[in-house]
């Protein structure tokens, strides 16, 4: 545990996710992911520890310029420094290289309560392939090595899992964030009260197949919305138009909802959809049952009679997981759905249930809409929570633990 570290007088190596949104001029269009890393940074400044923080942003090597060399300026971590310093309210240090002699340099000369921010992890070949000699050379800088980026937790990279070898058991540990992300997943997953009702939504049914049968595992209600909804309707039947539906996981539906009855596990499809005549915000739109849509018209939305039914659902649980957002929310026709099933889950909350939120469309839901405060956790991790839902060992966390 991280509290059972002395960082006096010690460097610590921390990996963090800085992997935020910027825009066209490099500025920062979203820090939460910054901000959900400074409760570690300022521990071990306060202990009088020194801090070199690593982290990637985007995929430079598979986004490489057309004459094959990297886009540094759209890619590099110098968009993030100034506003890293106003937030830890002192200068942070910025290496213009992720490894090498000035970094070596940079990292001896630090000084404890100093900060020193590396360039781009994955500017190096060597990240994504948990490359041996570059995680020992960064290794090489620090005492102690803190993994606080729950976020690439499900990766076997050089920052996030390799480097871990070279620390000794008492050197390495979770970060503050990473420890609040395992402990919240896993009062969902081993003592949830009851019931515990999961919400599920996103586009495919072939996205979320481990998630949905490790599910129906142990939880008493699971809601389904979204694009997936339409496929579980046509396997039983239902007529769905236009609607996305994966033709291949007809029968994979049928198995599901069938393991659901056996473990009685009651489970939700949207008893109506908002239906419209292509996929655009300016489409023409109505309200149709689910199983009953036109040819020509797509579901893009749970209905009314949907977002009352689940909600009922919702209000009567003790603990709730949310993945996926109901609708096409990115267009307003199509968002209603999703912004009633964020409220109702905050609703749930305020009178006592333990809500945890995780996956990118849910989670910008939920902060878009001024609820991420109403909820009990939000999860910073999308691809790495549903592995640690879907009970996968995340190499992240598992090389800690070495």
């Amino acid at each position: 545990m991280m509290k059972d570290i002395d960082f006096k007088g010690k460097k610590a190596l921390v990996r963090v996710d800085f992997n935020v949104p910027l825009d066209e001029e490099g500025n920062i269009t979203d820090d939460t992911r910054i901000r959900a890393a400074l409760p570690t940074i300022r521990h071990i400044l306060d202990q009088g520890g020194a801090v070199i923080l690593l982290s990637h942003l985007g995929r430079p090597q598979k986004k490489r310029k057309a004459d094959g060399s990297i886009d540094v300026e759209r890619f590099t971590l110098r968009h993030i420094v100034g506003h890293l310093s106003e937030l830890l309210g002192r200068e942070v240090q910025f290496c213009p290289e992720p490894v090498g002699e000035q970094a070596r340099r940079m990292a001896t000369a630090l000084q404890p309560g100093e900060v020193l921010l590396l360039e781009n992890t994955r500017f190096e070949p060597g990240e994504e392939k948990g490359d041996e000699a570059l995680a020992r050379q960064w290794a090489e800088l620090a005492d102690v090595y803190v993994n606080d980026a729950f976020g690439t937790a499900h990766r076997a990279h050089a920052s996030t899992a390799t480097v871990a070898k070279f620390f000794p058991k008492g050197a390495k540990t979770m970060g503050f964030l990473m420890q609040a992300e395992v402990e919240n997943a896993n009062k969902v997953l081993h003592s949830p009260e009851r019931p515990l009702t999961a919400i599920v939504g996103g586009a495919k049914v072939s996205d979320k197949i481990l998630l949905l049968e490790r599910l129906l595992d142990f939880v008493d209600n699971l809601l389904i919305g979204g694009g997936m909804a339409y496929t579980f309707i046509k396997s039983q039947g239902g007529q769905v138009g236009n609607s996305l539906v994966e033709e291949d996981r007809l029968e994979l539906a049928r198995q599901l909802l069938a393991k659901a009855e056996e473990k009685g596990v009651r489970m939700l499809l949207p008893l109506d959809s908002v239906i419209a005549d292509r996929f655009a915000a300016d489409a023409q739109t109505k309200v149709a049952p689910s199983d009953a849509i036109p040819d020509g018209w797509m579901g893009l939305d749970i209905g009314p009679d949907a977002i009352a039914a689940f909600s009922a659902v919702i209000m009567d649980s003790k603990t709730i997981l949310w993945n996926g957002p109901m609708g096409v929310f990115e267009m307003e026709p199509f968002a209603k759905g999703t912004k009633a099933i964020a409220e109702a889950v905050a609703r749930a909350t305020g009178q006592g249930a333990f809500s945890l939120v995780g996956g990118g469309d849910s989670v910008a839901a939920v902060t878009r809409m001024g609820l991420a405060d109403k909820v009990s956790f939000v999860s910073t991790g999308g691809g790495a929570m549903l592995e640690f839902l879907e009970g996968k060992t995340l190499p992240g966390i598992a090389a800690l633990q070495d």
